[in-house]
């Protein structure tokens, strides 16, 4: 006997009215039709049933800080780092609590069980690092929250930020972060790689850097940083963050650059809201709008995840919680419009930021965890397209949100009726 059978559920794999049983929080029966009794069942009328979405890239920390102490008027990320600078000091333990969940409740909503946040190190009182660590425990019986020791103002750039990096690992974060292109000179961000890649090693943790997020075609630490996670053997274990120089390289260089990324088995992880609002602010016209080359290295094989980076916070004034948000922008910004193209967009939001981040049981085979999405939308494709209500959220089993379908009735004379969002497929045909 199951606990739950969902029935009638279209996979993001396109197969169509199939059935997933769930017993003790796992999924133990994927089929067309499963016959057996449950103590719950859940018809999905067709719906698409996929896997939680997931956040590879975030910053919990500096979330619903909007206009704390005042707002970032040039729009700059440069001007957005100066702001948090000014905020940090006032940063209490319970208000960063307090933010974070109210920011989580609304990722949960969304169908986003899973964030990876970047933590600020560089207050030598780390009280981000130990609200952000009582905020991993609070959150999850229903989120799964990763956190990086980030060094927002450097490495090496910030006094004392060293030791304060080795003190969050040693509380327990579990990633090793950095920022190269914030140092103040190209071989101090060479250095920075190098000596957090090592720490990385020495402890048997993962790396997850801010990497040339910047306009400047030389800013390159994204090469140094393939070719120490080759020299430590992190193969696996590295992500490189944002990579928006890369817009405005020059292709010859970029093809070396991409299959030396592809060898070292390191992962991409780009963030267009956020860097479409904020790269290109020095241009006129022509104007860069510093978005990472996504289609180029999804070809060449590198990992690609997409991340929602901030809402409402010193840099972005922006932000849902999701991350059909996020691949929508993607679709746009690299024009990669087809069903195929959205599709991969989808798993960059799914079961790509799953692998990065290393999550254990998640999926929809036979075996994984039962956490699920049931979408107002037929496929992944039109799921992009419609950023559709997110009708049950399940955790282990367990339905923890619900939101209603989304449905207009119109009492226009002669087209009266009801206005389902999912209005038309792709070579539809009408009498």
């Amino acid at each position: 006997m199951f606990d739950l059978i969902i029935r009638n559920a279209s996979l993001p794999d396109g197969r169509r009215n199939m059935d997933i049983g769930i017993a003790k929080g796992v999924i133990t029966a994927v089929d067309q039709s499963i016959s057996s009794e449950a103590g719950q069942i859940l018809d999905a009328v067709e719906n698409l049933v996929a896997p939680p979405f997931v956040d590879p890239h975030f910053h919990m920390d500096a979330t619903l800080s909007l206009g704390m102490p005042r707002m970032n008027v040039s729009g700059t990320l440069l001007e957005g780092i100066a702001l948090w600078g000014e905020l940090r000091p006032t940063l209490t333990r319970e208000a960063l609590v307090q933010r974070g969940l109210r920011y989580c409740d609304l990722a949960v909503s969304k169908g986003l069980l899973a964030v990876r946040s970047h933590v600020d190190v560089s207050d030598p009182r780390l009280v981000t690092v130990e609200a952000m660590l009582e905020l991993r425990d609070l959150v999850a019986p229903y989120l799964d929250l990763q956190l990086v020791a980030f060094p927002q103002d450097g490495y090496y750039r910030s006094p004392g930020a060293q030791a304060s990096l080795v003190r969050a690992l040693d509380m327990g974060v579990e990633i090793v972060g950095g920022i190269p292109h914030f140092e103040r000179t190209m071989e101090e961000g060479r250095a920075s790689v190098e000596a957090l890649c090592r720490i990385a090693a020495d402890r048997g943790l993962m790396v997850d850097m801010h990497c040339d997020e910047t306009d400047d075609p030389m800013s390159r630490h994204v090469e140094t940083l393939a070719a120490q996670t080759m020299r430590f053997g992190l193969q696996g274990r590295v992500a490189g963050s944002h990579l928006t120089s890369m817009h405005s390289m020059d292709n010859y260089y970029v093809s070396k650059l991409l299959p030396l990324m592809a060898e070292s088995g390191m992962a991409a992880i780009s963030n267009p809201l956020i860097n479409m609002m904020l790269q290109g602010r020095h241009d006129t016209y022509p104007k860069r709008r510093g978005l990472t080359r996504i289609p180029q290295m999804i070809e060449a094989g590198i990992p690609v995840g997409l991340g929602q980076d901030c809402v409402m916070d010193p840099w972005y004034s922006m932000g849902t919680g999701d991350l059909l948000d996020v691949a929508n922008m993607a679709v746009h910004a690299s024009q990669m419009g087809s069903v195929a193209d959205k599709t991969t967009l989808f798993d960059a939001v799914t079961v790509n930021s799953a692998r990065i981040l290393g999550l254990d049981g998640y999926g929809l085979e036979v075996g994984c965890n039962a956490d699920l999405v049931i979408l107002q939308a037929r496929d992944p494709a039109e799921a992009i397209r419609l950023r559709p209500a997110r009708l049950h959220v399940i955790r282990r089993g367990q339905i923890i949100a619900q939101t209603a379908p989304s449905l207009s009735v119109l009492n226009i004379p002669g087209r009266a009726g009801h206005v389902d969002p999912a209005c038309f497929a792709p070579g539809q045909k009408f009498d």
